[in-house]
């Protein structure tokens, strides 16, 4: 069915269009009408269809395209009816999108739930006052990391962690610092509370502190930073870049820090916390990822008011999260045969990723991945990667669903790659992302270019003027600030896909996103 744009007031159009995402005619990344074409085509105001498409990215529906307009954004935050979100892995094609931790190295449950049955606890609504094994457990292992645990807060999960610490202390509208690439849910969920990314760019060791500082000074009221195992890019903050970190912090004391630490046990890097850097500060750490995703249990360590405000809220929503599931992961955290299991799994993991990475680097492809489950693969251009990889046995995940405004990419999730078949996937991968670039016109050019600029030391090419000229050729470079035309002879200009030709000149616009090639 086609989509039909419909209403008279911005209430009834913004319905329209989430009606239409929600039985799947609007599917993610389908383009809005513009403004003056749908004011025109349902006889009101342009003003009227802009207050429904800004209500609609205000609640995370839609989102702004630049000058192509308004499209739906790659993971709406209404479900729709069809499951569109994530293309499904066909038999045959080994499933390394998914982000999820291998099946196989997860600890065996059984024991643990057969210890809870042999000693039933009272259930009830007592069941809110949390349970003391796991309290203290928690504020050991945090407190072994270096984290102030005085203050502690159980919820269901990272994500739902993060949402109750955002919540607790901003309102729609303002400006959160995250991470660019980053986690997609942390990005929707952004999106979903009305609040205004911040993009800061991150390298190997964590997110760029001179760009943070940027983010804060323009008034971010909250920044949002991966301590280990960063998604996408398998980052880890290290104890340099944290001190940096906490310089572009000081200056600003009221500012919000979460940080995430979803891998803790796998991974093999070891904690440097933000915590305490300002006033108002969380620390989450879930278990999903070394125990089993089903787990949703995460423990959030913090400030007595950002504590107070999230248990607070808590008890007015899902009240607790579940004592069987608390115990449960008490358990598991002390139990030594259950902590040899996820020290073998890291110990795999990293093997695996560091298996991959040195592979594809070998073959002389720009990849990323210090830490985690994750790397992440520069490319010329993303459908295409994605497509040839698949059509080659493997399904990885456009980048597009983890940044925005670094340069294109895939992600690569290493858990269900067996050592084995690492050669075979880098070969396929260095094989379909050259073709991909000379296909699209692109040369070793981009890949030197690429290679150097990784995400080295967090620096931003986007702030350097395009003027790298050798004879008749110009060196990649990814935008250009304070100029509004370059006019190049004989350089092909690639700009959203297209050739960009004037006569026998090449030109671009300031401040896009633009390939080179010779």
């Amino acid at each position: 069915m086609t989509f039909v744009l419909a209403g008279r007031t911005a209430s009834e159009i913004s319905t329209a269009v989430e009606t239409g995402v929600r039985s799947g005619d609007l599917p993610p990344g389908a383009a809005l009408p513009p403004i003056r074409a749908a004011a025109t085509q349902l006889g009101v105001s342009p003003a009227t269809v802009a207050a429904a498409y800004q209500s609609l990215r205000q609640r995370g529906i839609a989102e702004s395209a630049g000058r192509q307009g308004t499209r739906v954004r790659p993971r709406p935050s209404v479900a729709s009816a069809r499951g569109r979100f994530r293309l499904e892995v066909p038999p045959g094609v080994l499933d390394l999108a998914s982000g999820a931790p291998d099946p196989r190295l997860l600890p065996d449950l059984a024991p643990a739930f057969a210890a809870l049955a042999a000693a039933p606890a009272p259930t009830g609504y007592a069941g809110g006052t949390g349970h003391p094994p796991l309290r203290a457990k928690a504020r050991e292992l945090l407190t072994r990391d270096g984290i102030d645990a005085t203050e502690l807060a159980v919820v269901g999960g990272a994500l739902d962690g993060i949402e109750r610490l955002l919540g607790a202390h901003l309102l729609p509208g303002d400006r959160v610092a995250v991470e660019d690439p980053g986690w997609a849910n942390l990005l929707d969920l952004v999106a979903a509370l009305g609040l205004r990314p911040v993009p800061v760019p991150v390298d190997e060791s964590g997110p760029d502190p001179q760009r943070l500082a940027d983010a804060l000074r323009g008034g971010a009221r909250a920044v949002v930073v991966t301590s280990r195992a960063h998604n996408p890019t398998g980052a880890s903050v290290t104890a340099e870049r944290a001190a940096d970190l906490r310089a572009a912090l000081a200056p600003h004391p009221g500012v919000l820090v979460i940080e995430d630490d979803h891998a803790a046990e796998l991974s093999v890097e070891p904690l440097h916390p933000l915590s305490g850097a300002t006033e108002a500060w969380g620390f989450v750490r879930s278990v999903s990822k070394p125990y089993g995703p089903d787990l949703r249990l995460a423990v959030v360590a913090g400030d007595a008011t950002s504590i107070a405000r999230l248990t607070g809220r808590q008890r007015l929503g899902t009240g607790w999260v579940s004592l069987i599931l608390q115990r449960l992961v008490a358990a598991l955290w002390s139990d030594p045969a259950v902590a040899s299991t996820v020290a073998a799994a890291r110990d795999e993991y990293e093997a695996r990723r560091t298996g991959l990475v040195t592979a594809l680097r070998e073959r002389g492809l720009p990849v990323t991945g210090r830490t985690g489950i994750n790397v992440w693969l520069s490319v010329p251009d993303e459908t295409v990667a994605v497509a040839r990889l698949r059509e080659s046995g493997y399904a990885v995940a456009p980048g597009a669903l983890y940044r925005i405004n670094t340069p294109p990419a895939v992600r690569i999730t290493i858990a269900a790659l067996d050592l084995p078949a690492i050669p075979a996937l880098a070969d396929a991968a260095a094989r379909r992302v050259r073709l991909a670039a000379h296909s699209g016109g692109l040369t070793q050019q981009w890949f030197d270019q690429a290679g150097s600029r990784g995400h080295r030391n967090g620096s931003s090419e986007s702030t350097e003027y395009v003027d790298s000229i050798e004879g008749d050729v110009m060196r990649p470079h990814l935008t250009m600030d304070q100029r509004q035309w370059k006019p190049m002879r004989r350089v092909g200009v690639v700009e959203a896909g297209r050739f960009a030709r004037q006569a026998d000149r090449y030109t671009f616009p300031a401040r896009r996103v633009v390939r080179y090639c010779c």
